[in-house]
């Protein structure tokens, strides 16, 4: 396996109900997707890493820091069907769909993902990656996608609810989705342009459901920590303040 080919693929959109602009957006002195971009090439060489957009100006200033950039349909649903468009025109064995709004991903969880693609028997179609649910506050938020698996990771069903839980809703234990996926060709043709949505992934919002929801298994893989996605310009004052912190602000 080791001559496996995997591309990295960055979705990145302007339009966005709670923060338009986002990639854009200042993140000490360079815009937030560039940020995103500087980790995947500290996992990957940077011809290997793409981003994917359908917006001019994302696509202008990615093209400024050196980054390769496709063009997408305004029409795509969700960042996996913009992976889907450029899987159709760019050949590899595994798509690696690192999220947009993650500046803080690991380098290390991108590896991570990449090993276990490189190893991964071929009936499994998807990886994903998921963390340690560390404070209650988490479990309970909406915006943090839950995950239930069974004793092999595989993917029983993910939720923004807080779950698994007791009868009287109780943390006890849990664990949340990672931005970070890893597909084969033939998963990505559940996000073609004539796919759509189906009832749980429409309702919950989460597009790993879509394959769920179509009977294809999906493995996950353990990391050690999630990092804070940007969602809304407080994420991003939050970001900035821990960059700060941690003496990584560029």
């Amino acid at each position: 396996m080791a001559g496996v080919n995997l591309l990295l693929v960055i979705p990145a959109r302007f339009e966005s109900s709670r923060f338009p602009g986002k990639p854009l957006a200042d993140l000490h002195g360079s815009p937030l997707i560039k940020h995103v971009w500087n980790r995947c090439c500290h996992a990957v060489d940077a011809t290997d890493v793409v981003v994917a957009t359908d917006d001019e100006r994302i696509a202008s200033v990615a093209s400024d820091f050196g980054a390769i950039v496709e063009m997408t349909s305004t029409d795509c649903l969700t960042g996996t069907d913009r992976v889907a468009e450029v899987a159709s025109r760019r050949d590899a064995d595994w798509y690696v769909n690192v999220q947009g709004d993650e500046p803080l991903i690991d380098p290390k969880s991108i590896l991570e993902v990449i090993h276990r693609a490189r190893t991964e028997p071929e009936g499994t179609l998807a990886l994903n990656a998921m963390s340690p649910i560390r404070v209650e506050s988490d479990f309970r938020s909406t915006s943090v996608p839950k995950v239930v698996t069974d004793h092999s990771d595989f993917l029983l069903y993910i939720s923004r609810a807080p779950i698994p839980t007791d009868k009287q809703h109780r943390f006890s234990f849990g664990w949340r989705q990672v931005g970070l996926y890893a597909y084969r060709p033939q998963a990505l043709n559940y996000f073609s342009p004539d796919s759509n949505k189906r009832a749980l992934e429409a309702l919950e919002d989460i597009e790993i459901l879509r394959l769920l929801e179509n009977g294809k298994p999906v493995r996950m893989i353990r990391v050690p920590e999630a990092s804070p996605a940007v969602d809304t310009p407080d994420d991003l004052e939050r970001v900035r303040q821990i960059m700060l912190e941690q003496g990584i602000a560029q």
